[in-house]
């Protein structure tokens, strides 16, 4: 709320003066002449207007129409005055309106140990994508066994030489304290800490907006994982 100062003024024209005739009694004149400065005595009027910076030139709010208030009102209702003056403004709910959320479960057939490119499955999976003109999606694999990435999609070599890497840093071993589900399950339990369960993703113009060389892989670390599960959860504005 803007700061407002307070000028004492003359009281405002009443409509039945302003009306009045030119061929009125000069008697009448007088007499309503009289009531106007005993009303002076009793009364006190101010002008209300917007602080010097404000727009309107300070004449009871930003539409520059005059407000007419008297000593005796309280602040709030002053305030009110200058808060009934003001354009309405635009509501926040009204602009959230096509701002949406989508969350859904995708299952990804299981694979063979190793990295694969699995971007087609998930697209083929979201036919939701389509409705977002911008947005982010968050997917993020419900298993401790397997691992999500970002990567090169056109070699084929790519894939295979993460998998080695992977191998390398992290190889199987009898002498790890978990060895209860095989030699390749600790091992896997490492690889999805260091690789990470889940990635972000911008959406434009219902498109996942990927670099023209970069995928999504599925890394599976195990021998036999079996059927993946990913959460996927959009937010974003909807196409109109």
């Amino acid at each position: 709320m803007k700061a407002m100062s307070l000028k004492r003024m003359r009281p405002p024209p009443s409509s039945s003066s302003s009306s009045s005739s030119l061929s009125s009694s000069s008697s009448s004149s007088s007499s309503r002449g009289a009531l106007f400065q005993k009303q002076q005595l009793t009364t006190r009027w101010w002008r209300c207007s917007g602080d010097a910076g404000g727009r309107g030139q300070g004449f009871g709010g930003l539409d520059g129409s005059r407000r007419w208030v008297r000593p005796g009102q309280s602040l709030r209702a002053r305030e009110r005055l200058l808060v009934n003056a003001q354009p309405a403004q635009k509501s926040a709910d009204k602009l959230d309106q096509t701002n949406d959320w989508v969350q859904k479960v995708l299952e990804i057939p299981g694979k063979a140990r190793g990295c694969h490119v699995i971007t087609s499955e998930i697209v083929a999976q979201l036919p939701e994508l389509a409705k977002f003109r911008v947005g982010t999606a968050n997917f993020f694999v419900m298993h401790t066994s397997c691992s999500l990435t970002i990567n090169e999609n056109a070699s084929p070599d790519v894939p295979l030489d993460l998998n080695d890497a992977l191998d390398q840093l992290v190889p199987e071993s009898s002498s790890y304290r978990h060895i209860d589900e095989g030699l390749d399950d600790m091992p896997a339990h490492v690889k999805s800490s260091m690789m990470g369960c889940s990635l972000t993703i911008p959406i434009n113009s219902g498109r996942l907006l990927l670099g023209i060389w970069q995928g999504i892989y599925l890394n599976e670390h195990r021998n036999y994982g079996g059927p993946r599960k990913v959460c996927v959860t959009i937010n974003g504005l909807r196409q109109e």
